[in-house]
């Protein structure tokens, strides 16, 4: 009897070497949780049996159970190295169409050749799909899909509206109404400024504005588009105005000068008080007319219209109007609404997981949002290596969220979750395993040595 327990001392000591053995291996590994071998003594009795003379029939393992204490966070350069504070588990699947997950804290994700999500095992990073303003459409695990970066650009936008505040010197001379507006000719305008705008097919445009005095109190405006004149009153609205301010009846019809194109072409009119306040324009609604002839001739949308808007406020001034100050010509806002085609310039991953992919051209778009998973019993998990687990009977199923939310941890990009490994600890742990193995081979030993003396008895 004395030698089986002396067997299974030294088969718990092997075991708690391996284990300690185990952790110190992966103190480096991303992800990695420590392990712990659990034993339980073993006592047989039968029913009549002596109870208190009884001994003890040695020692078992009854569990290699693991800890999953939350790792250090190291901080990386890669947007893609994902790390979880608190609770919860990525979800991957080996093959874009596979039903099979497997579970892991390590982050360390990158790209396949088709742009999917993948870590070095080649799992596939799960993520719920979300909706243009980025909410999540649905937090079940059922409904996660492979999270895949986009190779295409982002889609370009045609101009539809420019936004011009700015100040017109008061004390200009009036230009002579007979003088024809060629903008190749500095003497018969006051003052320009221009502005990209874009069309269809993100192709952009020179779009410049002239000023010329009409009046002690107003301005006519004039446009031109990559040097081509553009009317802008098309639509003969009427105009508009605050106070008693009565704009004329039509603004004036000037001839464009050659070689520009031919016509008459409409000036903007507009008016300001005695006090250098924004208070009328003829027309009311200042729309360019199509773009298309001359113009756009590269296959982009020839109906395109620009809209001036020069923020006129009906109910008095305003700070987002423009002046006629007696101070230089100064233009304090001059913005667009149109976009270029734009290429994929990053990733940004909020700590709620949302991923989203940001554009050359300013735009921004939300692409997914990565699911966490947690179990009733993280130690009842299986491992499966490569730093991952599955579902098991013992774990409970499998329970999907969103990062912050509930019981779930926060996402952190450009950061790795370390192992828990405490490696003094393992080594003093080393060293107490290691003592118990010598203790336990020499009680064999004395068994030994015991049998040997009563064999020799005569």
């Amino acid at each position: 009897m004395s030698f089986n327990i002396s067997l299974s001392g030294l088969n718990a000591a092997q075991k708690d070497l391996d284990v300690t053995s185990n952790n110190i291996a992966n103190v480096n590994t991303t992800g990695f949780k420590e392990s712990r071998a659990e034993f339980v003594d073993v006592y047989a009795a039968s029913l009549l049996a002596g109870g208190k003379t009884k001994v003890g029939d040695g020692v078992l393992t009854a569990d290699v159970a693991q800890q999953f204490a939350q790792g250090s966070i190291k901080f990386t350069n890669n947007a893609l190295d994902l790390a979880i504070t608190g609770n919860g588990f990525f979800a991957t699947i080996p093959e874009i169409d596979s039903l099979e997950k497997s579970y892991t804290r390590a982050g360390e994700f990158k790209l396949n050749a088709d742009n999917f999500v993948v870590n070095s095992n080649g799992g596939h990073l799960l993520g719920f799909p979300v909706n243009p303003d980025g909410s999540s459409s649905s937090v079940a695990l059922s409904t996660a899909i492979p999270i895949r970066i986009p190779t295409a650009s982002g889609a370009p936008q045609q101009t539809a509206e420019v936004d011009i505040r700015m100040n017109l010197p008061a004390g200009n001379p009036i230009i002579d109404p007979l003088t024809p507006f060629d903008p190749t000719d500095p003497l018969t305008f006051d003052h320009s400024t221009s502005v990209t705008v874009f069309d269809s097919l993100g192709d952009s445009h020179i779009m410049t504005y002239y000023f010329r005095k009409a009046a002690a109190n107003e301005w006519d405006m004039y446009t031109a588009v990559d040097g081509n004149r553009v009317d802008l009153q098309p639509t003969g609205t009427a105009g508009v105005g605050i106070g008693s301010y009565a704009p004329p009846a039509a603004a004036p019809a000037l001839p464009s000068a050659p070689p520009l194109a031919a016509g008459n072409l409409s000036a903007v009119r507009l008016a300001f008080s005695s006090g250098g306040d924004f208070v009328g324009q003829y027309p009311g609604t200042i729309e360019s007319v199509a773009l298309g002839a001359g113009i756009l001739t590269n296959g982009a949308d020839p109906a395109q219209t620009v809209t001036v808007d020069f923020n006129l406020d009906t109910l008095g001034p305003n700070p987002n109007e423009p002046t006629q100050f007696a101070s230089g010509f100064e233009v304090t806002a001059l913005e667009q609404d149109g976009l270029a085609v734009g290429r994929l310039t990053g990733l940004d991953i909020d700590a709620d997981g949302l991923v989203r992919a940001t554009y050359s051209n300013g735009t921004s778009e939300p692409l997914s949002r990565i699911a966490l998973v947690n179990f009733a019993n993280n130690q009842g998990l299986t491992q499966v290596g490569g730093t991952s687990w599955k579902e098991s009977l013992v774990s409970g199923e499998a329970l999907a969220g969103e990062a912050g939310s509930g019981t779930f941890g926060t996402i952190n990009s450009s950061a790795l979750e370390q192992s828990n490994v405490n490696l003094t600890s393992e080594l003093i742990d080393l060293i107490s395993a290691q003592r118990n193995f010598q203790a336990n081979s020499r009680s064999l030993e004395v068994d030994n040595q015991l049998n040997q003396t009563i064999l020799q008895i005569r």
